[in-house]
């Protein structure tokens, strides 16, 4: 009976010492950790990979480990990631959550964002939704491929069925007949080349003339303005001049018609009548003498003075 109770006290006392240095054990651990702060991350993604006691880390350094993980009693789409990070870490307002999947099948969360002169992220400066200042999430690269790799394996079978689609058999004639076309574009194309080349050299000929004939008209064009400039004021004052004589002129012409027109109404009034009467005597005068001269002509001179022959007398 004796040797009965002295093994249950040997096993007793076993348990006990092997639960204290359990417990030393855990106490060193913790020792070890330092402080730890607590935070959630609200995932609406798969966390495929991710479970308990992964890590974290802060800009690839290992900064703790997750804690828990569990769907959201107040809404099932997001899954609570809780993080457990040691107190030293400067979490930071601005600091994102992101899942980093490995081909292993192993992830950790990454953290990264953080910017000088933020204030931490506390229950002051965020949301506590579970008691426990929040980190907001942001998508990963490999896990936001693996999110959307239904989508985009159904826009690769679109894109699949297009392109099949694209290269029937209507379609290969089509871009058949497009290649041929193209390809006799490309040789009258060649062929054409030497006359191309003629026609450049001689726009650039034409071109060269039509800088020379530019450069010709400048000259003109400063040579008319040189003379513009220089003997305009003369040439202007000198028409000045010329302009003054010619209204002078006129003024002068004015004054001789203004004199010369009383003249003039005593010469239409008396002294034409009297022109055309001493005219009209005149040529009565002259039809006169005309008829003078031709009876002396035809009769003589005798015509003018005896009188006229008596007719002959038969008895």
């Amino acid at each position: 009976m004796e040797t009965r109770a002295n093994h249950v006290w040997v096993g007793v006392v076993s348990l006990v010492l092997l639960a204290a240095l359990a417990a030393f054990i855990v106490w060193l651990a913790r020792l070890g950790e330092g402080n730890q702060n607590e935070y959630d991350v609200f995932f609406k993604q798969s966390v495929s990979g991710l479970a308990t006691g992964s890590q974290v880390s802060f800009a690839g350094v290992p900064v703790g480990q997750v804690s828990q993980i569990r769907l959201w009693e107040k809404d099932p789409e997001f899954v609570r990631v809780r993080l457990k990070v040691r107190e030293e870490v400067p979490i930071l307002v601005g600091t994102t959550a992101t899942i980093q999947s490995s081909f292993t099948g192993v992830s950790t969360i990454l953290l990264d964002g953080a910017r000088r002169g933020r204030p931490p992220i506390t229950c002051e400066t965020t949301a506590c939704t579970e008691g426990v200042p929040i980190i907001p999430p942001k998508a990963g690269g490999f896990g936001e491929i693996l999110a959307n790799a239904p989508l985009l394996l159904e826009r690769l079978a679109t894109l699949t069925e297009r392109l099949t689609l694209l290269l029937s058999d209507e379609n290969q004639g089509s871009i058949a007949g497009i290649l041929a076309n193209t390809d006799k574009m490309t040789a009258d194309l060649a062929s054409a080349t030497p006359q191309i080349e003629r026609t450049m050299a001689e726009l650039q000929v034409t071109l060269r003339e039509a800088g020379e004939a530019l450069n010709q008209f400048e000259t003109v064009t400063a040579s008319t303005d040189r003379l513009l400039n220089q003997e305009g004021a003369q040439l202007a004052d000198q028409l000045r001049a010329t302009l003054t004589s010619a209204s002078g002129a006129a003024q002068s012409l004015e004054r001789t018609l203004e004199e010369a027109r009383p003249a003039t109404k005593q010469l239409t009034e008396s002294t034409l009548p009297a022109a055309e009467a001493t005219l009209r005597d005149l040529r009565a005068t002259s039809k006169a003498l005309r008829q003078v001269t031709e009876k002396i002509e035809n009769q003589g001179v005798g015509s003018l003075v005896g009188g006229p022959a008596l007719p002959d007398y038969e008895p």
